[in-house]
């Protein structure tokens, strides 16, 4: 394929072109696996494709520090594929164990499923059939993420292919283990004394999101270019805290977001009980009296437009926003720091504080 200099643009076009060869394969297995594989089809649609361009952003850094413009090769854009690819799987199965019902403004892939299967007037219950099929259609996309990124690795020097799988393993395991300790800590926040749920939910943070959305994305695409130990590392050092700075604002966001530009209710994330570093920062500075309330509330997912309000109010008062957006910025200020005297490409360490600043001021 002829890749488009626009990362954005690329990386959907190879989608579109992986997507397509799926529907040709399941044409010939029934209309039930035909609309499967379009369900699937739909989770990769859109989004800023974030973690894709986070890749092909590192394997350009490690590029052009040995030679300018360098043109992205098929290989790059075909492993940032697969992290978007990856990325559905993860929404997916995050939307089943949260039970959320929309993405994107759109209905929750389970949702969907649910719907189908209602309007299909098929036996059984609906919504049982819909996380089952939610969960089927969240490993499909995980084979289809493996398909392409091998595929990648296929025209890529041996070394750099090992390099690059070993990075991804490590992704893949640790976004797994940092999703149980999500929902894990929902339950045991009880039995840990309330100084340590903060530290309890940056680690969450670190697993779930921060290595997984940006450090692993980086650095598998310096892998991809040859990267030595040095440039890795700086990499690292920075994708690693700006991944923090984004997952925080998420949290944020989770809290305090609009709907018209979250794509989900407001407040969505105290109803589904998220123990997250605001909601430890505020429990820190309530009396017990006014902390037991927030823990019988958040988590309850019959949470009206009042109670979340309040909630917002309690969050704001006792100052746990102000030292999130707080640490957000010292975690923005230690990435930036990280990239000064890198052996990296000059243009592509522009490249990256743009999509830093992208990454930890939206709304979306």
């Amino acid at each position: 394929m002829s890749a488009s200099p626009d990362p954005v643009e690329a990386i959907s076009q190879r989608l579109d072109i992986f997507v397509t060869a799926q529907r040709l394969h399941a044409a010939g297995l029934g209309a039930e696996a035909a609309s499967f594989v379009e369900a699937a089809a739909a989770t990769v649609e859109g989004g800023k494709r974030l973690r894709g361009r986070f890749c092909i952003a590192g394997w350009r850094a490690v590029e052009e520090a040995s030679r300018p413009a360098p043109t992205l090769p098929a290989e790059v854009v075909t492993a940032a594929a697969a992290l978007e690819v990856f990325h559905a799987a993860a929404l997916v199965h995050d939307d089943v164990i949260d039970n959320s019902d929309t993405r994107r403004g759109r209905p929750a892939a389970h949702r969907a499923l649910e719907a189908s299967h209602r309007d299909a007037r098929w036996e059984g219950d609906a919504a049982a059939f819909g996380r089952s099929a939610a969960v089927l259609l969240g490993d499909l996309l995980v084979a289809w993420s493996d398909d392409l990124f091998e595929e990648g690795l296929a025209v890529s020097l041996t070394a750099r292919a090992s390099a690059a799988r070993a990075e991804y393993a490590t992704m893949r395991r640790e976004v797994t283990i940092g999703q149980f300790l999500d929902i894990a800590e929902e339950s045991a926040f009880v039995t840990e004394d309330d100084d340590r749920h903060a530290d309890r939910a940056l680690r969450v943070a670190s697993l779930k999101s921060a290595r997984y959305s940006i450090q692993q994305p980086l650095v598998i695409g310096a892998a991809l270019a040859g990267a030595d130990a040095a440039q890795v590392a700086a990499l690292a050092a920075f994708g690693h805290p700006l991944g923090m700075a984004f997952q925080l604002r998420d949290d944020v966001l989770g809290v305090f977001g609009d709907e018209r530009e979250t794509g989900k209710p407001s407040g969505d994330d105290l109803r589904e009980g998220k123990r997250t570093v605001l909601i430890a920062y505020a429990r820190e500075s309530l009396a017990p009296p006014a902390r037991r309330i927030v823990d019988e509330l958040v988590g309850d997912r019959t949470l009206d437009a009042a109670q979340i309000a309040s909630l917002q109010r309690t969050i704001v008062e006792s100052g746990a926003l102000e030292r999130v957006e707080s640490l957000i910025a010292a975690y923005a200020r230690e990435a930036e720091r990280s990239l000064s005297g890198a052996r990296l490409g000059n243009a592509a360490v522009g490249e990256l504080r743009d999509l830093a600043r992208a990454a930890t001021v939206r709304v979306t």
